[in-house]
């Protein structure tokens, strides 16, 4: 199945409280990463975190439904139209 890349953004709320079952599914997915920025904003209690991808819509659809499940977690993502065939080693 072809992958994309794509952003996934995911703001917390009160990260003390959800913060830890978000790492932990970041942490099941994290073969779905490329790279991962995250500002904690402990004067609003929120959390931002931006996560580069690659993977396929599945993937990336129970990963982002996963998150978006966690009571306080917001979850946005945008993926590209062109389709990522991988190449197959000879």
């Amino acid at each position: 199945m072809p992958k994309r890349i794509g952003v996934i953004g995911i703001v917390v709320d009160d990260p003390k409280v959800n913060g830890e079952k978000a790492n932990a599914i970041i942490s099941e997915f994290s073969h779905l990463i490329i790279g991962r920025m995250g500002i904690p904003r402990k004067e609003t209690q929120v959390g931002v975190i931006a996560l580069i991808i690659e993977g396929t819509t599945d993937a990336v659809g129970a990963f982002t439904g996963k998150l978006g499940r966690i009571p306080g977690v917001n979850v946005k993502s945008a993926l590209t139209a062109k389709s990522i065939c991988e190449e197959e080693n000879p």
